[in-house]
């Protein structure tokens, strides 16, 4: 009986392609070729414990099924997380559009100038609202971002001073992540109530207040600003930006630092996540914020152009020095929000907030009237009542309502755009009253911490009312970049490959997008199975024995990872087993976590063929036997190959007491083939959003959860929420805001393996290997493989040496790259981790045309050096330092190269005029751009200035 398999729609060869392929590098099976690139004591296609692969069909009622054992009750719990609308217009032309969600981080400019400009206007959104003058372009949850704000602080002080004041009244979450991040620093986290007086000290760095606070009060914080300026004390406010329209900001307030979340602009809840957090301050930081940070430069024709600057901040530059080890973001879901105050604009922001803010205090009002005892003080959108919690959650929960406890005797009571006047009288009732005032005539009471200056006064945020502005705008910004959806993007080590359709259906469906994180475990029993579910698919494909999907992103699980070795070795007795061996062809996020966890970094070399060098590591590990805690290898290694002696590198760390922890940054090249949990690896981070399909969306959202072994289990993190849970009460603590992390996209990764099953994800990394062969020996007559296994072949990814293309006619890898633009290529990954060189990662979801397409471009790439190399046209005028050629030049009246407009703009046989992609700016200048930094449109009060000043 015929059956329509997904594994032959996500693997993108043909048993014809696999022959020819096969035929390329010289050898006559898939089979063979494992042999020879999987070493033997590692290698195992033993049958992963999965269910038998489902179709679409079948697999998406599965899903369907599991959500419908969620209960959608309406949300007044608040607490960070709250009910909204995503635009129609916006959910169908962005959240559910490859355009958008396919892209990668926009580390290529030219090709990113659509979503460079968005993540620009979320910075001017989130500047604009808070007052300050720099913005980042998002982080992973508000916790972390209060966390990263903590730390920046820190370095503020140079680490003279060690003790970071938390008030009481921020979000619990919060101050769970901030404890978890201070500990390993040697920093003490102190409660304090604002409301009992601060007294300051000469240890305190930094003090992190929230407003509206956790249970709804407004206060104005300038006094006590200023008193802590005054000891030298850093001041950083957690902050709403729907309530910023209204409130007083923390500009006002002169606060340092400020941080948040943008999910209630349009961003479901998804039961925590991914949300888009923001962080704000002054210009004086800018060198030290963590985070992407979108500036804006000139092009090779003057024309301005968006970048991400100051990359010398990152932590693949500056590896444990770097100031943050965050390598991923939520770009997709900043770019949600940011099209929701566009769409929105100032004035439609307000009114939701005060339609908010009017239904918060006249529901507070009518049980004020009947005796309750609620929050006196200024309130935006939430309050508190005094009543016996017990009886009346269970009374809003008949009436389906969730509250918030806030104790025994008190309940939290949160507004949202989503609620209305009938969601008021059915909580009212949950107390009994019927209200005899009526909504309309009710007199909202006047604020008295009352922003005083404008916002968001930028044509951007004015101009796209209507849905037909709305979709084009958005419609002209994602042809301005390369995603999945329309080309082969080649990056090695970020595997960007299929995320089907069917894989994404669920993220949308309400069953699973409006669940609080917070909301009662027998509401949620859908996700309790799709995480159970999870976590068993994830230790079959892995070989650990438990899984954390707590951690939003890789850089959240490699931290999770090192803490839960820390915390072992501590449960042990092992108080300073605090060096950490990475070798120096490492992910620069791996120093940068490690540092974080309070580790010593201590590099172990690699040999000439890119391996570890076991002579160097066996002499590192002799010089810190008793003190070593850990190593940290990827695998396959950051050079693109299995490593012979990965075994005994385990075992060398274990009989010296020390642990393994496997970066999984390369797993797509090891499920079903071998398991890092049975070689010797004691935890790894696995990026869902590389091998098991969860999208870049431009730059996130990404997941990271850990797999570790049965010893190392209890020491997962944990949360205040987590109440059945294997992760709680270990003394570990939460890593992100939300118990099970970005927990509305792990229905993709279900999907993923649901319908690939076992056998389909072997085949999936067999064709990925084959693909990388491939290429490597399609081009090695023209670029030099630069590392290779043990039998000549290279994992599922490989690393082109393009330096003596630069040592003999000035042609850079970065030429190489630009020039791929007007091949309609998105660039591989551009050295790293060998300066000048090109990492390739083709996946296994790309057909053989698409492979050969890239590999001809790469060739004519080549052709075009050697005519630079034999003098035919000069080094310093070519189509490769001239790239990428944007339509506007090429049509331009004046054309003074040496080689022809055609050749500038179709340069090989595959660039048919139909197809052709037109990079919307030139080269863009990176150094002019980190000089001239400009992270956010300017008002229209400024272009009047300028007219009046031209005048």
């Amino acid at each position: 009986m015929y059956r329509d398999q997904f594994q032959s729609r996500h693997i993108g060869l043909s048993a014809d392609d696999v022959s020819i392929m096969l035929d390329q590098i010289g050898v006559s099976s898939l089979d063979e070729l494992i042999a020879k690139v999987v070493p033997k004591d590692i290698h195992d296609e033993s049958p992963l414990p999965l269910a038998i692969a489902a179709d679409e069909r079948h697999a998406l009622a599965e899903l369907r099924a599991i959500g419908e054992l969620n209960q959608c009750v309406k949300s007044m719990i608040g607490q960070g997380y709250y009910g909204t609308f995503t635009p129609p217009v916006i959910q169908r032309n962005v959240l559910e559009n490859p355009a958008w969600y396919t892209a990668y981080t926009p580390y290529q400019p030219e090709i990113s100038q659509g979503r460079l400009e968005v993540l620009f206007n979320f910075q001017t959104m989130v500047s604009e609202l808070t007052g300050l003058p720099i913005a980042n372009a998002s982080m992973l949850d508000e916790a972390t971002a209060a966390a990263e704000a903590m730390t920046m602080c820190h370095r503020a002080s140079r680490g003279k001073r060690q003790r970071m004041l938390v008030s009481t009244h921020c979000f619990k979450q919060t101050l769970d992540v901030i404890s978890t991040r201070a500990e390993p620093l040697s920093i003490e986290v102190v409660p304090v109530n604002e409301d009992e007086g601060i007294s300051f000290g000469d240890n305190d760095f930094a003090l992190l207040l929230q407003c509206p606070d956790a249970n709804g009060v407004l206060r104005d914080y300038e006094a006590l600003v200023s008193a802590a300026h005054e000891a030298g004390v850093m001041v950083i406010l957690a902050t709403d930006l729907l309530a910023l329209t209204l409130i007083k900001t923390p500009a006002e307030m002169n606060i340092d630092v400020t941080v948040g979340s943008a999910q209630r602009l349009g961003v479901p809840m998804g039961f925590g996540g991914p949300h888009a957090a923001f962080f704000a301050t002054a210009d004086k930081h800018k060198r030290n914020m963590p985070g992407r940070l979108v500036g804006q430069s000139v092009d090779s024709h003057g024309n301005p152009a968006y970048r991400l600057a100051l990359q010398t901040r990152e932590q693949h530059i500056r590896r444990e020095k770097a100031t943050s080890n965050i390598c991923t973001a939520q770009a997709l879901l900043a770019i949600m929000a940011t099209f929701y105050a566009c769409y929105h604009g100032p004035q439609g922001l307000a009114g939701i907030a005060t339609k908010t803010r009017t239904l918060a205090t006249y529901a507070r009002a009518q049980l004020r009237k009947n005796g309750f005892t609620v929050t006196e003080e200024d309130i935006f959108d939430t309050f508190t009542v005094a009543v016996n919690a017990d009886e009346v959650m269970a009374k809003a929960v008949a009436l389906g309502i969730n509250l918030h406890r806030t104790n025994d005797n008190a309940v939290g009571i949160s507004f949202d755009e989503t609620c209305d006047p009938e969601d008021v009288f059915l909580l009212l009732k949950a107390f009994d009253i019927k209200p005899e005032d009526s909504i309309e005539n009710f007199q909202t009471p006047v604020l008295t911490v009352k922003r005083q200056s404008g916002y968001l006064s930028q044509a951007v945020f004015h101009r796209y009312r209507t849905e037909t502005e709305m979709m084009r705008y958005m419609q002209v910004l994602a042809d301005r970049d390369i995603a999945l959806n329309r080309a082969m993007i080649p990056l090695g080590s970020c595997t960007m490959k299929l995320n089907a359709a069917a894989e994404m259906a669920a993220v949308t469906w309400p069953s699973f997008s409006d669940i609080h994180p917070f909301a009662p475990l027998d509401q949620t029993q859908g996700y309790q199975k799709l995480i159970a579910d999870i976590e068993s698919m994830l230790c079959a494909c892995t070989g650990y024995d438990a899984i954390s999907v707590q951690p939003n992103a890789g850089s959240q699980g490699e931290y999770a990872g090192l803490l839960a070795i820390k915390r072992y070795h501590e449960s042990r007795g092992d108080h300073d087993r605090n060096i950490c061996l990475i070798p120096q062809s490492a992910h620069g996020t791996n120093p940068a976590s490690a540092q974080m966890c309070g580790m010593k970094v201590v590099v172990v070399a690699c040999d000439n063929d890119g391996n570890i060098d076991l002579q160097d590591l066996k002499a590192k590990i002799d010089k810190h036997a008793n003190a070593l805690g850990a190593i940290m290898i990827t695998y396959p290694s950051t050079h693109g190959v299995f490593e012979s002696h990965v075994r005994q590198v385990c075992k060398l760390v274990h009989d010296a007491g020390g642990q393994v922890y496997i970066d999984g940054a390369n797993l797509n090249a090891m499920v079903g083939v071998a398991q890092p949990g049975q070689f010797g690896g004691d935890v790894s981070h696995l990026n869902l959003h590389k091998t098991f399909c969860i999208p870049h969306g431009g730059g996130g959202p990404g997941v990271g959860p850990i797999g570790v072994g049965a010893h190392l289990a209890p020491f997962l993190p944990g949360h205040l929420e987590m109440t059945d849970s294997a992760a709680d009460s270990n003394g570990t603590g939460a890593v992100s805001a939300a118990p099970w992390g970005s927990a509305l996209i792990l229905t993709i990764t279900w999907m993923y393996i649901r319908m690939m099953g076992a056998d389909g994800l072997r085949e999936a990394t067999r064709h990925a290997i084959l693909s990388a062969n491939y290429i490597a020996s399609k081009l090695s007559s023209q670029y030099q493989v630069l590392y290779k296994g043990d039998n000549g072949y290279v994992a599922h990814e490989c690393i082109l040496d393009t330096r003596v293309l630069k040592d003999n006619a000035s042609v850079s890898v970065e030429d190489i790259a630009k020039r791929l633009i007007d091949y309609g290529f998105h660039a591989p990954t551009m050295s790293f981790p060998v300066a000048g060189t090109l990492m390739i990662e083709p996946t296994e979801s790309e057909p053989l045309r698409e492979i050969d397409r890239f590999c001809d471009a790469m060739s004519g790439i080549y052709r075009e050096y050697e005519e630079v190399l034999a003098g035919r046209i000069p080094a310093d005028d070519n189509p490769l330092c001239n790239a990428p050629h944007t339509a506007r030049s090429v049509i331009n009246d004046v054309w003074e190269h040496p080689y022809s407009r055609e050749q500038a703009a179709f340069p090989g046989k595959h660039a048919e005029d139909e197809n052709k992609y037109w990079s919307p700016v030139g080269r863009v200048d990176n150094v002019h751009g980190d000089k001239h930094l400009i992270c956010t449109c300017p008002p229209l009060e400024s272009y009047v200035e300028d007219t009046e000043a031209a005048s």
